[in-house]
């Protein structure tokens, strides 16, 4: 039971969405350690609903639609102003050295990763209806919750990096400026779709 949590977990952590568009877009424009921190950031989040979850916090949160709404709401304007963020510079056509900013600091890069993990509904779902079907009927069941959580940050932290790291391999080719240009394009527009999935679901 445990194998089958870890590799459905992993494949879970694999299928693309906003870490990954974050974690690319923090390593093209600021290097490979941006996109660690901003690594370092979303596993603090996910650590947080981990802990929330296997405490039961994360189930009272679910419990009170007002909360859970606002929480929604939140994360869905934060992914729409990242996606802008993304977009608005493009069609001003600043080259992308000049899309330079000083938020490029590395605790900008924490907290774009946290705010990003914190604040998706989706993250608190997954911990609420996936976790609880591998713990025991009976027993230690907060054991058994950390120790599930543990793994999930684990995999986490392994997966996006290496993803970073073959970001940063493939570095060269995806910050010529067209190829960058039109990575920022795509990754602004999949942080939109993902606001406004979010919006909807």
């Amino acid at each position: 039971m445990l194998l089958t949590f870890t590799v459905t977990t992993l494949i879970m952590i694999m299928i693309p969405g906003p870490d990954a568009a974050l974690i690319m877009r923090s390593a093209l424009a600021h290097g490979r350690l941006a996109g660690l921190l901003t690594m370092l950031g979303g596993l603090a989040g996910l650590t947080v609903h981990a802990t929330a979850a296997a405490f039961g916090l994360s189930a009272l949160l679910v419990a009170s639609p007002a909360a859970f709404t606002v929480v929604r709401v939140l994360g869905v304007c934060y992914l729409l102003w990242l996606g802008a963020q993304a977009l608005l510079p493009n069609r001003a056509g600043a080259r992308p050295r000049e899309r330079e900013r000083p938020s490029g600091t590395p605790l900008a890069h924490v907290r774009r990763g946290l705010l990003s993990n914190l604040l998706n509904p989706k993250v608190l779902l997954l911990f609420v209806t996936w976790l609880p079907q591998f713990l025991p009927a009976h027993g230690d069941a907060l054991g058994r919750a950390l120790l599930l959580s543990g793994i999930t940050a684990g995999l986490y932290a392994v997966w996006f990096s290496l993803y970073n790291v073959l970001i940063d391999k493939v570095g060269a080719l995806l910050r010529r400026p067209r190829v960058r240009a039109g990575i920022e394009r795509a990754t602004g527009v999949l942080l939109v779709g993902f606001a406004l999935r979010l919006a909807v679901q």
